[in-house]
């Protein structure tokens, strides 16, 4: 056992009464560093002696008798919380140990657990998806059940339970893909509160025989090679869609450069006619980083010469600043995201292409039209920073469905 439990009088510093505070002292021994907790309970030397330190065969009654057996209780539970961890570690210890009793079977909390701990992680974004599983379930319970959002236990979701969450989202018009990623979140949820031995495994609601996680196939959009002519040549009626349209032709151009990597573009990423990055959303998934780099083209620095900020230090754009702390900068990336999304689509519509179109059109418009160029599989990998060729693949797939049905339309034609 690499850590000691045990009750303390610190003497420290003493009270004008002559009482010293008791308090709950965890001692790592592998890093040879110990914290205290307050009890706030004050007791002079004697007083801890003779209440804590008395021989086995001395008995109380009263106030001190209590008092025994509140800090017994107090160093029980510690102790047994730190035996629920894997490996000791001092946060985690007092969280669980300062929590309340019915939060280790409490959705909400482990919840609001993992949402606080990915907001300070500057996992804003998947703190924002913790969110909104958590909303969802929150409907769902007041709606079905009449129930508050903090009563909701693990022990309660079974596998009916989340066959009826299902049909209630799809009843409301939610896509099967929404369930899935919304019951993905609680999947994680609860494999989290298992190995924290918070919940036992006996109650897990999915795997095989129980609940299975609905499967759908993410259908990557894409503009073919005339309807990126039919938008690049599209009029546009003010500045605002002439910056939107080029700003998607940026992200285009630059193997489908997702928006937030091109906010936090700066200025010492270039290097002669080109410029090195890291993909911001597969930057923290992996150990290895992998740098993409992409070539100027006449087009793409006639971008960066026209919006580009004219001192040319710093961010290569004006839409996120070096002051922003991390909450700043995820909001104004994703108000500069809503604001591309909308004007492209302003002009998708008048000129009668697919008006569901979107920044992350971009991406798979890139790797599209790479594929009939004959691209191979390998380049479009590496240019997309996939973390597999599996991945890869999907783009692939969903090209040679498109080129078998052409081949069925045009059987007939002898």
């Amino acid at each position: 056992m690499i850590y000691t439990i045990s009750i303390v009088l610190d003497k420290r510093r003493k009270k004008g009464n002559g009482t010293y505070p008791v308090k709950l002292r965890a001692f790592n021994r592998q890093l040879k560093k110990d914290k205290r907790y307050p009890l706030y309970i004050d007791l002079s030397e004697d007083e801890y002696i003779e209440v804590w330190k008395n021989p086995e065969n001395k008995s109380f009654r009263g106030a001190k008798k209590e008092l025994e057996i509140k800090l017994k209780a107090i160093e029980s539970r510690a102790n047994e919380e730190a035996k629920q961890m894997t490996v000791f570690d001092f946060d985690r210890f007092e969280n669980r140990l300062f929590r309340k009793s019915s939060d280790k079977n409490s959705v909400k909390y482990y919840f609001d657990t993992i949402i606080k701990n990915k907001m300070d992680d500057n996992k804003i974004g998947t703190a924002e998806s913790y969110k909104y599983t958590l909303n969802s379930l929150a409907e769902f319970i007041k709606d079905k059940k009449n129930v508050n959002i903090e009563k909701l236990t693990f022990s309660l979701i079974d596998v009916s339970w989340l066959k009826e969450y299902e049909k209630f989202m799809l009843d409301k018009g939610k896509s099967y893909t929404t369930v899935a990623i919304y019951t993905r979140t609680l999947r994680v949820v609860f494999n989290v509160a298992i190995e924290n031995n918070d919940i036992s495994i006996d109650i897990y609601p999915f795997g095989k025989n129980k609940y299975k996680i609905p499967r759908t196939k993410k259908v990557k959009k894409a503009l073919n090679s005339q309807q990126l002519k039919t938008l690049y040549s599209a009029e546009t009626l003010n500045d605002n869609e002439v910056k939107c349209k080029d700003f998607w032709f940026f992200s285009f151009a630059c193997n489908g450069m997702n928006l937030k990597d091109i906010a936090l573009l700066k200025y010492s990423d270039f290097e002669s006619d080109k410029f090195n990055y890291y993909r911001a959303k597969t930057l923290d998934k992996s150990a290895e980083k992998t740098k993409i780099t992409i070539y100027l083209t006449e087009f793409t620095s006639y971008v960066i010469e026209k919006y580009g900020n004219k001192k040319k230090t710093g961010f290569v754009f004006n839409i996120v600043s070096e002051k922003d702390d991390n909450l700043t900068e995820y909001k104004k990336i994703k108000n500069y995201t809503r604001y591309i999304n909308d004007h492209i689509k302003k002009i998708a519509k008048r000129i009668e292409i697919p008006n569901d179109i979107s920044s992350y059109w971009a991406r798979h418009s890139f790797a599209t039209n790479s594929i009939r160029k004959g691209v191979s599989k390998e380049f479009i990998s590496e240019a997309l920073n996939h973390s597999s060729m599996e991945v890869t693949d999907n783009y692939f797939a969903g090209f040679e469905d498109e080129t078998k049905k052409e081949f069925a339309n045009t059987i007939m034609d002898f």
